[in-house]
């Protein structure tokens, strides 16, 4: 019977997939931020490719963030972009696995687990995304860190961790400006932190932000046609979380485009210090 249901759900998505493959990209709208109008994807064509890096927010659990992050990186690749995908959803030591997958020797199975190791969503919301890589090559890069890591920050601080472990990370201290702590601190409410010390919640944010930033640098400064469509959670493609590490580290431009969520994200409430575009939808 579970397997009959998953299946219905694969079917479902599927089914929403190609309807979504019909999308243009003249029909899908985007909020700009900085000039306070609707525009199309399109329309924004001519900034995005002028960016070596493209944060695309998502709430995992929400389909439709991720069919327009497939839409995103479709119409970059057929406008003739050298495209990669950056993936929180994968850990650094997953990577030979993502290239095995791109490159057609590994079978659906076999990435299937490797992916459910490193993510605990369902496969077919991001089932997609993957399946394009590999019919078109994309490079896949895996971002993260061991979430033995981010746990033992986040129950014991940066400084908990053992010395080897330190040095294979960058030092964090919970320290920023006013917006990112009120942003943090809205966070630990939201996840229903408190039982975590909060410093410690925050040290675990920044090293999670600061990995994933250093490890996209890495491989675009290793790759210097690519650039990389950034696929995070809201809180990490928020200007003042990956992008600002990306900032201190490196010339390199970006933007940020984040899902419109009522009452969350949403036009006229969002500012160019939170992110570039909304995405609206069709």
């Amino acid at each position: 019977m579970k397997q009959l249901f998953m299946g219905l759900i694969a079917l479902v998505i599927l089914n929403g997939c190609m309807m979504w493959t019909k999308v243009r990209s003249e029909n899908y709208r985007l909020f700009d931020v900085a000039r306070g109008k609707e525009t199309t994807l399109e329309q924004a064509f001519r900034h995005l490719r002028k960016k070596r890096v493209i944060l695309v927010g998502e709430r995992h659990s929400k389909k439709s963030h991720h069919m327009a992050q497939l839409l995103i990186i479709q119409a970059l690749h057929d406008s003739g972009v050298s495209v990669s995908i950056g993936l929180e959803m994968f850990r650094t030591e997953s990577q030979n696995a993502l290239d095995r997958w791109v490159s057609g020797k590994m079978s659906k199975r076999d990435f299937q687990k490797v992916y459910s190791e490193n993510w605990n969503f369902p496969w077919p919301f991001y089932s997609m995304i993957f399946e394009y890589a590999r019919k078109m090559k994309i490079p896949l890069v895996g971002l993260n860190i061991s979430r033995a890591i981010t746990r033992q920050v986040a129950r014991g601080g940066f400084q908990s961790l053992s010395k080897e472990e330190k040095e294979r990370l960058p030092n964090v201290v919970c320290r920023g400006d006013r917006d990112y702590m009120a942003y943090i601190k809205e966070a630990y409410g939201a996840h229903a932190h408190g039982q975590l010390n909060f410093t410690y919640f925050c040290e675990a944010q920044l090293v999670w932000d600061k990995v994933m930033a250093i490890n996209a640098l890495k491989y675009l400064k290793a790759n210097p046609r690519f650039s990389m469509i950034l696929l995070t959670g809201n809180g990490h493609a928020w200007k003042q979380g990956m992008p600002e590490q990306i900032r201190q580290r490196s010339e390199l431009p970006y933007t940020v485009i984040l899902p419109h969520l009522p009452g969350d994200i949403e036009p006229g409430t969002v500012t160019v210090k939170d992110a570039d575009y909304v995405m609206l939808g069709l």
